[in-house]
């Protein structure tokens, strides 16, 4: 069953299926951290969704124009929706295709930036959603993260930047991979769900072809000692 969701920002309004997948906390903050992108960029938005991120970006950021790829079609489809809901045609496309289908669709370094909320677990681990489409936003089943950081490499203008959210656990991962595919990690961010227990998102950014220098943001976390959310992660929903 869909329903309209207020976003509570700028009059934005977002289609969602709660039987399907629903946008969650990190995609805002992947918006708060990827909002320091250039102004005039051409932005690839890889697992758009229901384009949660492009249609909260295209109102953070001048003259950029976005370009989110969905693999399901119905999701996709949802997306489209959402852009005329909120009379961004202008500023987003929308196209249900496969990342591993990009290089017939676009040339080597055809974006400024790509930003990207893939999914998270890997093929066969973790508890497994019987919904089909939960599972392939959740699960590496069609495409997994080095594919994700090979494409976004490929998509990337020299020196373009590249920003994800992920969990924390694979940060290993990310960083092998982004540097076999000339991303180098300029910026990380740590998220823990309260000060008594570890990280478990981050929040990295890095840049094609760039000279390696990594530097850390202080820690962000989500809940107080009462339950209720922190200054910080206020000030980052009252600026969406």
């Amino acid at each position: 069953m869909e329903r309209i969701d207020d976003l509570e920002f700028n009059n934005l309004k977002l289609i969602q299926n709660p039987d399907w997948f629903c946008f969650g906390i990190d995609s805002i903050l992947l918006v708060d951290f990827a909002k320091k992108m250039k102004n005039n960029s051409n932005v690839i938005d890889l697992g758009t969704g229901t384009g949660i991120l492009p249609i909260l970006l295209s109102c953070k950021t001048k003259g950029t124009h976005f370009t989110g790829i969905e693999i399901q079609e119905e999701v996709a489809n949802i997306a489209k929706r959402n852009v005329l809901l909120n009379n961004l045609q202008d500023k987003i496309d929308i196209f249900n295709m496969d990342i591993l289908n990009l290089k017939s669709k676009f040339s080597k370094g055809s974006f400024n930036v790509v930003i990207t909320n893939p999914p998270y677990k890997k093929k066969n681990s973790g508890l497994i959603n019987n919904n089909e489409k939960k599972i392939i936003s959740r699960h590496e089943i069609t495409a997994t993260l080095k594919n994700f950081i090979e494409i976004s490499a490929f998509l990337l203008k020299d020196l373009g930047e590249f920003y994800m959210v992920h969990k924390a656990e694979r940060l290993a991962d990310i960083i092998e991979n982004m540097r076999i595919n000339k991303i180098e990690p300029k910026l990380i961010k740590t998220v823990s769900p309260n000060k008594q227990k570890k990280p478990n998102i981050i929040l990295i950014k890095g840049v094609k072809n760039a000279n390696p220098f990594l530097e850390f943001e202080k820690n962000l976390y989500i809940y107080n000692d009462k339950g209720s959310y922190t200054e910080d992660i206020l000030k980052i929903y009252n600026k969406i």
